[in-house]
């Protein structure tokens, strides 16, 4: 991840202590929505995340509360991003907007680096860089995720090929089922239930299903079967 530094006399934004800052999250899926904004209601950030399914939706309740800071989709509906950004600029007290692209969007992403957004990522970002991020761009800097520069260095090089994430089809139809009961937030008492199986086994496919998509933790879990859309059904 890169931080661009805020330039002299712009200034920190006046908002009070970055400790439970207030955020709204713009993003038409409900499931990642919900899973966003736990990882951001916890330690280290204890943000008091807001979710709104659509851009106009979000910029009424700009209009109307006070928020730290946005984070959209760059693909909100109704309104385009560059839309929503002007509206976002004629609010009072106007927050710092991220905008968030899934991995196959990255080069409409990098497109949005000349726009006044506060920060870039894409959705398989590592939580905890993207957390910093957030925490940099509340506090006046701009932030832009590690695979948005990956592309953009990629693109100055002349090499738009980038590596890409292990997909879902490594996953066994087992362990796809798990992970779709993970992203529907089912503890691994209730997945062993559901499934008939001991925990033992359940933590041991939770083990193959983290080493095959390069997984850390239950979030990253959770918002990898959000992303994916395994919790749709």
């Amino acid at each position: 991840m890169v931080i661009v530094p805020r330039r002299p006399g712009e200034g920190a934004p006046d908002r009070g202590a970055v400790i439970g800052p207030n955020v709204l999250v713009v993003d038409g899926q409900a499931l990642f929505t919900e899973a966003l904004a736990g990882l951001l209601s916890r330690p280290p950030l204890g943000a008091i995340a807001r979710t709104a399914a659509h851009s106009d939706e979000a910029l009424t309740r700009l209009g109307q509360e006070h928020v730290d800071l946005v984070l959209c989709d760059l693909r909100a509906q109704p309104l385009p991003l560059r839309a929503f950004l002007a509206g976002v600029r004629e609010v009072p007290s106007p927050p710092p907007v991220i905008v968030l692209a899934d991995a196959d969007d990255e080069p409409a992403l990098v497109a949005e680096i000349d726009s006044d957004v506060a920060g870039l990522f894409t959705k398989d970002s590592d939580p905890e860089q993207f957390l910093e991020g957030v925490r940099a761009v509340l506090a006046g800097h701009r932030a832009v995720g590690a695979n948005v520069m990956r592309r953009m260095v990629a693109r100055l090089n002349g090499t738009e090929a980038a590596p890409t994430r292990p997909g879902l089809d490594q996953l066994s139809p087992t362990e796809l089922d798990i992970l779709a009961m993970v992203g529907a937030a089912s503890s691994v008492e209730q997945i062993a239930a559901a499934r008939g199986i001991s925990q033992k086994t359940v933590r041991n496919h939770l083990a193959n299903i983290y080493r095959k998509l390069d997984l850390r933790s239950r979030t990253e879990a959770m918002l990898c079967a959000a992303r994916m859309g395994l919790t749709s059904t």
